[in-house]
């Protein structure tokens, strides 16, 4: 048995879309920063076997804090205003190892 992880990082961000006009990540852009995330990891050659693997996920049950998404295995948890600011998290946190204090909750 390898152990060896399939993914050195993997990044999930909360698309969840809550009923009744709740607020969620969904109504706050969080799919298109799921698009721009995974379009800058491939295009930084970040992405595949051994290296960080970006998904969608479910309601990470954060919603107070904005649009969330979690890197792991650091467990490191951030909320984000723009693309710019996923721009940040992938450039910094994926590529070079730093995380991104002003966007960590």
């Amino acid at each position: 048995m390898n152990d060896t992880p399939y993914y050195e990082r993997h990044v999930f961000l909360c698309t969840n879309e809550r009923e009744g006009g709740r607020a969620c990540c969904s109504q706050l852009g969080a799919g298109d920063a799921l698009a721009r995330c995974k379009e800058r990891v491939k295009a930084l050659g970040l992405s595949g076997s051994g290296q960080t693997r970006v998904n969608s996920s479910g309601c990470l049950d954060r919603c107070e804090m904005g649009p969330t998404l979690v890197v792991y295995p650091e467990g490191t948890w951030y909320s984000y205003v723009s693309l710019e600011d996923i721009d940040d998290i992938v450039d910094q946190h994926l590529a070079r190892g730093e995380v991104v204090e002003r966007l960590r909750i």
